[in-house]
């Protein structure tokens, strides 16, 4: 690699204009390591003013059983063995240590488990253990006297928990390996057979992960718990085949990857499909496999989580106790390399496309699961278009009709055609004629069911009635893009006089111009004229031209949402174009 400085380096791998963007950040960005002293000293300081923090929070008494208690006590741990600390072996952090750890003994149950977050919950118990075993590791290399009483308490609790995790359950995919890693822990501390057995009673499930990397659940919250587990088996265990889930996983996030540190996360079948969050907690899981494969692509990664805002207070005040009880953090991080700033990937297992121009990204999707139920572990998000585009971020596009109150438009998939990729959508609304004889109750009480077209139940035996009068509407989206400006061409037909809304929501706090106030509610406009702008700071998004048919900007979620007086609804600034079927309109975004 050739000699290069850090603003080049930063430049090749951000791209010069995401460079900007990433500016106030790279300001203040200490972190490039040349030495594993420089890190060891950079991590104890950031564990010097949490723990100075923390004596204080403790001097009362602890009210609420919490997950961060967990996280408490090792950097606790962490600051009194470390020889380098400033509260290296002082007293009063085993007083501190001690009120902690009496009181999650206290609040354990009978069966070993916590009520933290679900009652009397094994893995959100194993969650909690992930510290608390990293610090009984640490602990155990001192024999200083004044720790014996702590150390039993807090081996009392692990291993009460332990028998919780060996024979309790789970309720997400996540779960398995959240409670496998922790056995893998509490294995490691208390070698017990019977550990490792429920460990690979959960293994032999198998972890699912397709050929692009996503894993199951599909979400950016609990990718990164699985790869943290695997590579918490795969050393713990000493089973390296673990790790490549991991490496896979890893590769597919950076396409993720938004220049200020956000991941999309619309292709989700958990609660992060409706709420964006960043990549900070992905650097334990990229700094380690840098490391251990001298992984240059993974060490880029890692350097760039380390200049997200947010770093030193959400990751590196933790980060002690972690590199200490696995030493391999400590080690240099290898050379970086340019990354990629300019492609296009379509993500064909979940009908994701990512396409980045340096700091300008769009995101297209039509991935959700079918038929369309309102419940964690499915996709369900109508956000088909995403743009960024510096600072300035249209969070998203949606399409609603008022076609029998079926909602928003949810694609079947997406077709990549003729440079373009293509959205569509058919929906089919029956009217239903009477039973036949041979289906008819003397009591009338018929079969609870759905309609056919999914949108409401009733006890009406809709399978077996007749149909008639069957309306139809048939939606399509095709999405060029050519150097970052992107043309959109919407087509709505099969039904006439149908009113066609197409929603886009900008990140609050920006200014529009371009556009018409409406009289309710705030922060909701009509494009009528040629173009809008949308600007924040130094950064502005162009859109247009505009349409304006009608005024039904409300109850866009449909039937299935409004009956239960639902929204989906975020904050943000809203223009609406609208238009009348049979629709066709194109709009630019740059």
């Amino acid at each position: 690699m050739q000699n290069i400085t850090r603003k080049t380096f930063l430049d090749q791998c951000l791209g010069l204009g995401t460079l900007a963007t990433f500016a106030p950040m790279l300001a203040n960005a200490q972190y490039s390591r040349t030495s594993d002293g420089q890190f060891l000293s950079k991590i104890v300081q950031a564990n010097n003013l949490e723990v100075s923090r923390l004596l204080s929070v403790f001097v009362t008494d602890i009210t609420e059983i919490r997950r961060r208690l967990g996280y408490d006590f090792a950097n606790l741990a962490a600051a009194y063995c470390e020889p380098s600390s400033g509260y290296y072996q002082k007293e009063e952090l085993v007083t501190a240590m001690s009120k902690i750890v009496r009181f999650i003994l206290k609040a354990q149950q009978a069966d070993g488990t916590l009520n933290l977050g679900n009652l009397a919950s094994p893995p959100d118990t194993a969650f909690i253990l992930e510290p608390l075993c990293i610090a009984a590791t640490i602990l155990n290399r001192h024999s200083t006297p004044i720790l014996v009483e702590v150390k039993s308490m807090l081996n009392t609790f692990i291993l009460k928990a332990g028998e919780s995790l060996r024979l309790g359950g789970i309720h997400t995919p996540n779960h398995r390996w959240v409670v496998s890693a922790a056995l893998a822990q509490i294995n490691a501390l208390f070698p017990n057979p019977a550990y490792v057995q429920r460990i690979d009673e959960w293994l032999s499930e198998n972890l699912y992960i397709d050929t692009e990397g996503h894993y199951l659940e599909r979400s950016m919250i609990y990718s990164e718990v699985i790869d943290r587990c695997f590579i918490t088996m795969a050393r713990l265990l000493k089973r390296p085949k673990l790790l490549e889930p991991v490496r896979k996983n890893l590769n597919l996030t950076y396409f993720y990857l938004e220049p200020n540190g956000d991941l999309v996360t619309t292709d989700s079948r958990r609660q992060d499909q409706f709420a964006p969050i960043n990549i900070l907690n992905y650097y334990h899981d990229y700094r380690y496999l840098a490391i251990k494969d001298q992984n240059t692509m993974f060490s880029t990664i890692a350097l760039l989580i380390e200049n997200v805002k947010g770093f030193e207070e959400k990751i590196m005040v933790d980060l002690l106790p972690f590199c200490l009880e696995e030493p391999l953090y400590l080690q240099t991080l290898p050379q970086q390399q340019p990354l990629p700033t300019s492609f296009e990937k379509f993500f064909k297992t979940t009908n994701l496309v990512r396409i980045r121009r340096n700091d300008t990204t769009s995101t297209i999707f039509g991935g959700v699961d079918f038929p369309i139920i309102i419940a964690s572990g499915r996709s369900t998000s109508p956000n088909f278009f995403a743009f960024r585009k510096g600072d300035a971020i249209l969070k998203y596009m949606r399409l609603s009709t008022d076609f029998f109150s079926t909602g928003y438009f949810r694609s079947q998939g997406v077709l990549r055609q003729n440079g373009q990729y293509i959205l569509h959508q058919k929906i089919e609304a029956p009217y239903y004629q009477p039973l036949p004889k041979q289906y008819k109750k003397a009591d009338g009480n018929y079969k609870h069911s759905p309609s056919t077209d999914g949108r409401f139940w009733n006890k009406m035996d809709f399978e077996h009635r007749p149909q008639s009068n069957i309306k139809a509407l048939e939606t399509s989206i095709s999405i060029a893009e050519k150097n970052g400006v992107h043309e959109l061409t919407f087509k709505s037909k099969g039904t006439d006089g149908v009113s066609v809304t197409i929603e886009l929501c900008f990140k609050e706090g920006g200014q529009l111009t371009g556009v018409q106030k409406t009289e309710n509610p705030q922060n909701h406009y009509l494009l009528t004229g040629e173009t809008g702008e949308y600007t924040f700071g130094k950064d502005t998004i162009k859109f247009g031209k505009g349409i304006n048919r009608h005024t039904k900007i409300k109850g866009l979620e449909g039937e299935m949402y409004t009956s239960h007086f639902g929204t989906l609804k975020t904050e943000g600034i809203y223009v609406y174009l609208t238009g009348i079927t049979p629709f066709e309109h194109t709009i630019t975004i740059e």
